[in-house]
């Protein structure tokens, strides 16, 4: 099985991508919607979470973490592989392809601003961006859409067309959080065919895939479990937005992890 977890509901559309490579795969999802979203958090409590989080898939039979959030990930990664047994796969905003893509050399990076504050980030945009205009915007309201599952509301198109208004025109978009992925369609209808929108998914889906088989992760039945910190009630019908199909969703609590940090 592998487990694959977010602040909240936005890694499904790493959980889509990773379904698709490895269809035959057992997968666990794990949304801790009683502390999303992550950006605004302090940065040890956003490390308490994951590896709270990466430690119960585990326990869950994980054999492999996937760490659906570009927050988490900038905040705990090396935690989260010095601490838990089994392979880590994180995963961060796509700078480096969309300084390939640019015609304009004008980008805007979406994001939370846990994220956007990150050493990991900043390393990113130094390595990558020599001569590009990175414009990094800060979206929690588009987080919280996602969340409620308004996906093609006219508030959503309102909060996109705000958020882009503040920048100069870029012809490249990067969605730099998980829960904008499911917003593409929208965000390509509020900028037209000749912006390109760069979702980092896939490859994290592809990285995945090669570990599962370097690891040799046996194939289970392709079943798939979401499991979340916050209220069933409340999540499912915002999950089956997202899924846009029903999935099994379960209560869990899962107290934050005691770290001493050096």
């Amino acid at each position: 099985m592998i487990g694959i977890f977010d602040s909240g509901l936005g890694g499904l559309s790493v959980m889509r991508a990773i379904h698709a490579r490895l269809p035959d795969t057992d997968l666990l999802y794990l949304a801790d919607s009683a502390y999303c979203p992550y950006g605004p958090r302090p940065l040890l409590e956003i490390r308490d979470r994951a590896l709270a989080c990466g430690r119960w898939l585990v326990d869950q039979g994980a054999r492999i973490v996937v760490v659906a959030c570009n927050t988490a990930t900038a905040a705990a990664i090396e935690l989260l592989r010095r601490e838990i047994r089994v392979p880590v796969v994180g995963m961060e905003p796509g700078v480096k392809p969309a300084v390939a893509a640019t015609r304009n050399g004008k980008v805007a990076v979406l994001a939370t601003s846990g994220t956007l504050a990150s050493d990991r980030f900043r390393s990113l945009v130094q390595a990558y961006a020599a001569g590009v205009e990175v414009y990094p915007l800060a979206c929690p309201d588009l987080v919280a859409q996602v969340e409620a599952g308004e996906l093609q509301s006219d508030q959503t198109r309102h909060l996109i067309e705000q958020h882009l208004a503040t920048v100069p025109e870029v012809d490249v978009i990067v969605l730099g959080c998980t829960h904008f992925p499911p917003l593409k369609p929208l965000i390509e209808t509020c900028t037209g065919s000749h912006v390109t929108v760069i979702d980092t998914g896939p490859a994290v889906a592809a990285q995945t895939e090669r570990i599962a088989r370097q690891i040799n992760l046996p194939a289970g039945s392709g079943t798939i479990r979401c499991a979340t910190t916050g209220d069933p009630q409340l999540v499912a019908p915002a999950l089956y937005n997202v899924w846009g199909a029903p999935l099994p969703l379960t209560g869990v609590q899962i107290d934050s992890a005691v770290v001493v940090y050096e």
